[in-house]
């Protein structure tokens, strides 16, 4: 029986994830299974390494970038050009539960690396491949980066301020949906191999999964036949609802219901408009818009955000301050849940970063290990992995096959 006051291990202790992404859609999505307790062997090729170890700013010589997407994680380098390379990497794949990759359709199975010529050695493989378009369509073998996806998704489209052009998001979504979508599926396979004992080949395409998270705006169109239109923080339908002025900053107010328009009403020392035959339905209020928003920012503007975030905490109406990142970061509400810890990091030494985002209660909250530097574990990994001693080791590093 398990002893309660014992930390319990994450729910994928025991699974290994051989991971061959790099940048940000693979590398978010084994992040993923690194927080869940997975075992994540990373592996790079010589010289820099993963792509985003080069990407400015830096310290001592550690990118920013990198340390973002790949806490948890263990590294190995392997020159896959050469056939010694390839060999390895087959001799880890046919050890482990599941496979992440992101290179472009076609390039895995050139390598010798590709579903068919694994599963043959490991049919019980759960193999993720995430790229920009999918494995088919026109656009299957086109290459993406995450602004292309947000524009063809319509994502872009509806960014930004009225009357002005589309503005990318600023969160990285077009690739981040790759570590959402990824794992959902991955995590699916493995609850399917427990009952079949066969793997399963993953097809992981960004488009589809920006154009998935589309949801009403996507009804919307299909409704009205035309393109919704960019709101900049309004919402098409929902007045009062994005950013008003405040006299040292800006407020976010929320108003999904008529019940959350009298308590604004009241909030903003105007009851009788709660009951206002003008206002009182969200078609009303969704018409009136620039009446509506201008009777709260003609409140708003007169107050400190101090003075409102008490006001309308009082009013029970939804509302946040606009944080920046570091603000963000430092709130007790990330505080209190533990959502930045510092690390021990081969190169920089004690290092704060993000946490994982899981939690189960009755457990503590996690404590992630550090992004590991290039190669940090390609002898470990070799040993424990392999069984290979010291001296085949040497050998395979005097030949540039490992590093």
């Amino acid at each position: 029986m398990t002893d309660p006051n014992l930390p319990r291990p994450g729910p994928l202790a025991g699974v290994t994830v051989l991971d061959f992404s790099r940048v940000l859609a693979g590398p978010s999505a084994s992040m993923a299974l690194a927080d869940l307790g997975a075992a994540i062997i990373k592996i790079e090729p010589p010289g820099h390494g993963d792509d985003t170890r080069t990407f400015p700013p830096m310290r001592d010589g550690v990118s920013h970038y990198f340390l973002a997407y790949n806490r948890g994680k263990r590294s190995i380098v392997i020159d896959l050009k050469t056939p010694e390379g390839i060999a390895l990497a087959k001799a880890l794949a046919a050890k482990c539960d599941i496979l992440i990759e992101n290179y472009r359709p076609g390039v895995m199975d050139r390598l010798g690396l590709g579903y068919e010529a694994l599963r043959a050695i490991n049919p019980g493989l759960i193999y993720c491949a995430i790229s920009g378009f999918g494995m088919t369509g026109p656009l299957a073998d086109k290459p993406s980066f995450d602004i292309v996806t947000q524009a063809l998704s319509g994502a872009l489209s509806i960014n930004g301020e009225p009357g002005a052009l589309p503005v990318r998001l600023g969160l990285p979504l077009g690739d981040l949906v790759g570590g959402i979508n990824g794992p959902i599926a991955i995590l699916a396979a493995l609850h399917e191999r427990n009952a079949t004992g066969e793997g399963r080949l993953i097809d992981i395409s960004l488009l589809d999964g920006l154009i998935g998270m589309l949801g009403y705006l996507a009804q919307l169109a299909f409704y009205t036949g035309e393109n919704p239109a960019p709101q900049g923080s309004q919402h098409p339908n929902l007045v009062p609802y994005g950013a008003f002025p405040a006299r040292d900053g800006s407020i976010i107010i929320a108003c999904l219901t008529n019940a959350f328009w009298v308590r604004i009403c009241a909030a903003i020392a105007r009851p009788e408009l709660g009951a206002d035959a003008r206002y009182d339905s969200a078609e009303k209020r969704r018409d009136a818009r620039g009446e509506v928003n201008a009777l709260i920012a003609a409140f708003t503007e007169r107050h400190d955000l101090a003075e409102l975030l008490a006001i309308f905490t009082a009013h029970q109406v939804p509302h946040a301050p606009i944080l920046g990142v570091a603000e963000a970061l430092a709130q007790p509400q990330a505080v209190a849940r533990e959502m930045v810890v510092e690390v021990d990091h081969a190169t920089l030494g004690r290092v704060p970063i993000v946490n994982s985002p899981f939690r189960f209660p009755g457990t503590p909250a996690p404590q992630p290990s550090a992004p590991p530097d290039l190669g940090e574990h390609t002898d470990a990994i070799l040993r424990e992995m392999l069984g290979l001693g010291d001296a085949e080791i040497t050998a395979l590093r005097d030949g540039g096959i490992v590093a």
